[in-house]
């Protein structure tokens, strides 16, 4: 028996619900959105995505507030609370995701090391964010972010907390 790939089970979940989605991606650099597309008949459900990499698009085409990255930085539960939220509103869907971190290899301090991602899914549940600490390169950090997002998704839609 094999198991259905997530981003599978997250489509499923979103035809069924008859919900659309949208992403806000940064440290993935749009490798959920390239998952979630990957599925046959996605663009029933995904209506786009913005690879908001840089502060400066984060507030001009995603809607995070300046002042946000100010107080908080660029990785936040804050911020990738507004990414979410910005892209669903900008976009027009019934789920907005959001993700922003370090995946490194340089950058990294104490209080932000590498491997801090933080990612929101939002939609008429309200917004939650989860804080994660992923191990491993650039890669395998950016890979462990998409996954997580996709497992966020199934828990928001299904009803289940996180």
């Amino acid at each position: 028996m094999t198991m259905k790939p997530i981003a599978e089970i997250v489509g499923k979940l979103l035809v069924a619900k008859q919900q659309t989605i949208a992403c806000a991606e940064s440290c993935t650099g749009g490798l959920l959105t390239s998952m979630l597309t990957d599925v046959a008949g996605s663009s029933a459900y995904v209506m786009g995505s913005v690879v908001s990499y840089t502060n400066s698009i984060k507030e001009r085409l995603v809607g995070v507030n300046p002042a946000t990255i100010a107080a908080h930085t660029e990785i936040s539960a804050e911020t990738a609370g507004e990414m979410a939220e910005g892209i669903r509103q900008l976009i027009g869907t019934d789920l907005g995701v959001g993700i922003t971190g370090l995946a490194g290899p340089g950058g990294g301090t104490k209080v932000r090391p590498v491997g801090l991602v933080y990612i929101a899914v939002t939609g008429d549940k309200g917004t939650k964010v989860r804080e994660n600490r992923f191990q491993g390169n650039r890669v395998e950090i950016k890979q462990q972010s998409a996954e997580m997002a996709l497992q966020m998704i199934v828990e928001y839609v299904s009803g289940g907390s996180f």
